[in-house]
């Protein structure tokens, strides 16, 4: 019989040092937000893969695209012999797209590769040469994508040189003193010193930073950069990567600013953990690139397609944009209230939908980041029947990404073993 022990110990010999794991719980099988291990342990999974599954794992009507589509063809390369699957895809995400342009898509396989193909086809569009990314952004782990991320450790460290020609300025974080203001004279500074706006292709941002400590991007802020780039003739690239598919209480988070991005990437709670990723972005833009200057091999899979379209047609039929909301109120309340106990060791609380964060401090203070106590909750959550992420730039933030498919008894019994396991390490 296999243990979680044997199995890491094999794992450990076998895999890559660089490709670690959080937990040394091997899954079994896995429903909805609950995931049993190897064992017959029980966990509930507050981060589902990393906002991956949206729809929770093995949704019926997931599992069931799926099945259909690999009895009749797994794989025939979209860029030689398509299918309706993608094409109907490809119609429904460019109709779900913020904003009134004429859309078009592009399918890859993963999130890193919808970020670097959006930088190909800015520059194709522009003729420029310059990518403006944000402190404390993540945006994969390929060289291009490495470049554009805002943090060093652990991705950037030891993978350099990375690509010329990409900036980084202060993303606007109240909680930490930069105010939007702050944050766009960084970007005018930026053009007086290391680059001419007329040289800059594009600005990507996440609009909720996700590694970097899910900090909210003020619509104020987006607003501005809509404004800036439309001045400058920049293509503005919104990473919602993360923020997707109604994991927000939007469909994508920028639409809370009422801004209409030129490339939005997506990928994660696209198909419910099957791997695809998509560009999504004004035709005009998108058509910048020549026949054969995008794609991939496993592009547009047909059985990510498919996928896809479930999880498009669940968050319809199970109306997962109103329920991400009423699952970040219920965290928010809960989660408050435990602030109120611990002032001291959480400094703040927050929240876009379903994609919600705690950030843990020493005496109150947002100088003092918490993050030995954080590496404790996430090392002992296992114990305690949970699965938790941590992220942010100081590596002090819990993050909570359940699936939007919770159930209520579920998320409340969720939310109980964690205020036990806050008790016992906080003393």
């Amino acid at each position: 019989m296999s243990t979680n022990a044997k199995l890491q110990e094999r794992k450990l010999s076998a895999f890559a040092r660089g490709q670690g794991n959080v937990y040394p719980v091997y899954v079994e099988r896995a429903r909805n937000a609950e995931v049993w291990d190897v064992e017959g342990n029980r966990y509930i999974d507050l981060g589902t893969g990393i906002a991956v599954c949206n729809t929770g794992h093995a949704h019926p009507k997931v599992v069931a695209a799926v099945s259909e589509q690999m009895a009749r063809f797994s794989h025939t390369c979209v860029m030689v012999n398509p299918y309706e699957v993608a094409v109907e895809l490809a119609e429904r995400l460019n109709a779900a797209a913020p904003g009134d342009s004429a859309k078009k898509a592009l399918f890859v396989t993963t999130g890193a590769e919808a970020v670097e193909n959006c930088i190909k086809i800015a520059r194709a569009h522009t003729g420029r040469r310059g990518v403006i990314a944000f402190n404390g952004g993540f945006h994969g782990r390929t060289n291009l994508a490495m470049g554009l991320t805002g943090k060093v450790a652990p991705y950037k460290q030891h993978f350099g040189p990375f690509p010329a020609d990409l900036y980084h300025v202060p993303f606007p974080n109240a909680y930490h003193g930069i105010s939007i203001e702050q944050s766009l004279s960084a970007i005018e500074t930026l053009f007086k010193v290391d680059i001419a706006p007329g040289d800059v292709a594009a600005i990507i941002i996440e609009p909720v930073q996700g590694e970097g400590g899910f900090y909210l991007a003020p619509p104020a802020f987006l607003q501005a950069l809509r404004a800036l780039c439309d001045r400058h003739g920049i293509v503005l690239i919104c990473d919602e990567i993360q923020t997707g598919f109604a994991r927000t209480g939007r469909m994508f988070y920028s639409e809370y600013a009422g801004v209409e991005p030129d490339l939005i990437t997506m990928a994660k709670g696209i198909a419910g953990g099957v791997p695809i990723a998509a560009v999504v972005g004004k035709a005009e833009v998108m058509d910048a690139a020549p026949p054969g200057g995008l794609g991939g091999t496993y592009g547009g899979s047909p059985l990510g397609c498919a996928a896809a379209l479930a999880v498009l047609d669940i968050i319809a039929e199970e109306k997962l944009v109103e329920r991400a909301a009423a699952i970040g109120e219920q965290f928010q309340r809960r989660l408050m209230a435990l602030q109120q106990r611990y002032s001291h060791l959480i400094g703040e609380v927050r929240n876009a939908g379903a994609m919600i964060a705690i950030e843990l401090v020493q005496n109150g203070l947002a100088s003092q980041p918490n993050t030995a106590l954080t590496q404790a909750i996430i090392a002992n959550a296992s114990k305690h029947g949970l699965i938790l992420l941590a992220c942010g730039f100081y590596g002090n933030v819990i993050r909570f990404l359940p699936p939007l498919t919770i159930e209520d008894a579920v998320l409340e019994e969720g939310l109980s073993k964690f205020e036990g396991l806050f008790a016992e390490l906080a003393g």
